[in-house]
Order: C-alpha cells, then structure tokens, then sequence
C-alpha cells in the first residue's frame, strides 16, 4: 500500500498537473469513441496497450473478457456495455483477451474453482468456448489448449455481443465496429480476429483506416 499511496502523490503533483488541461477539459463530459472490453487481470492495461489518454477509452473489465448473451443474467456487464453505445456512441468495440487467462484455465479445469462458485459460475459463460476447443483440437496439449481457449473465448464473446439487438442494430447500419483481440503479455503482441471471424491474423495493429485494422473487423453477416 506504500508504492500506492506514493504513487497518487506523484501523479496529483506531478502527473496530474503535466496533463491539467487534458483533465479540465474532461471535468464535465467524457467522449470516449472506443469500448475496450477486457479482463480483470493485472497485467493487462488497456490505456498503455493502446497508448491512450484519459478520456479516450470507455473501460468494461471481468474475469475473462466475457459478456453474457441477451437472455442470461448479465448484471453491471450489460449495463456497463449498454450506456457505452447508447447513451455515449462509441463507434468500435474491443473486445480484447490476453495470453496464460486464469479465468480460461478455470473453464478448462473446473476443479481450480471448485470452492469459488461465484467465479465457477461466471465463467459457465464460456462454455460454448471450451467445447469448440475440444471439438477443434481434440489432441492439443495444455500450452496449446490454453492458447485455443483464448481465442475461442474472443470469438464467442464477440458472438455473444452480437445477440444483443441494439448491438448487432447499430453494426448492420454501420454505425459500429467490433474487433476480436488476443494481446500476449509476454511479447506485446496482439492478433486480431480476422474476417471469417473464426480466425486470427498475425498482424500488428494498424491506423484506423489501415488495411491491418480492417483484417480486425468482425464482419457481421449471421448474427442469429
């Protein structure tokens, strides 16, 4: 708690006065034309991920980088993902996923959350993912399963985004743009789901606009 509470002294004194005018500007509205939909986890942070500043980024984190589909109970998820494109605009949607999940290797073994069923309940969410991994790479071993399972997850996520009508509304209008990442914390790379939407491309990210930004775009052609 020490490194924290001298942290916060360095940003009100230092940090925060460097950016006064940025955070003046932001005092009574935000604007953020991006939802970053990512995990709980540590060591993910989007802001440096992506180099934004405050105020650029509408921020939803969980165990697991999951939404829950239209019907299930969705609680602060949904709510959160909701005032982003209704009441805020945003115009693209990350949903981003990151190497060596702990909520991914709990869907994979259950019995790591077997006393926790809160968390063994939450990511039930992801089941869909952990049987099109089993189907798919029925002969993978744990580097790779765990590795699949990810992307599997950004896949079905990003599915399950599109079983909300106001979502998958505004993207047939193109009003809205989803993207599938998968970030690795160990290289600072991040593939993106590419226009199949079933797969992932080895690509760094691009400029909007970009050809490399586009092979991110989750195309939406069946959303049922």
């Amino acid at each position: 708690m020490k490194a924290i509470l001298e942290g916060l002294k360095t940003f009100q004194t230092t940090v925060f006065e460097r950016h006064r005018e940025l955070f003046e500007r932001l005092r009574t509205k935000q604007d953020p034309q991006v939802l970053f939909i990512t995990c709980s986890d540590s060591r993910v942070v989007p802001n440096l991920i992506v180099q934004a500043e405050p105020g650029d980024l509408f921020t939803v984190r969980n165990a697991g980088n999951i939404v829950p589909p239209r019907g299930q109970s969705t609680g602060g998820v949904s709510a959160s993902i909701e005032y982003a494109v209704e009441a805020l605009g945003v115009r693209d949607i990350i949903l981003c996923g990151h190497s060596n999940c702990g909520a991914m290797r709990a869907i994979l073994h259950p019995e790591t959350v077997a006393a926790m069923p809160r968390m063994a309940a939450w990511v039930r969410h992801a089941e869909p993912a952990r049987q099109a991994v089993r189907r798919l790479y029925p002969d993978a071993q744990e580097e790779e399963l765990m590795e699949r399972m990810v992307e599997q997850n950004v896949i079905q996520q990003v599915k399950n985004l599109l079983t909300h009508d106001w979502i998958a509304g505004r993207v047939r209008a193109g009003k809205l743009d989803i993207y599938g990442w998968v970030y690795d914390i160990g290289t600072g790379r991040v593939r993106g789901l590419d226009e199949s939407g079933e797969g992932f491309c080895e690509t760094a990210v691009g400029a909007p606009g970009s050809p490399d930004e586009k092979l991110m775009l989750f195309e939406l052609e069946n959303p049922g």
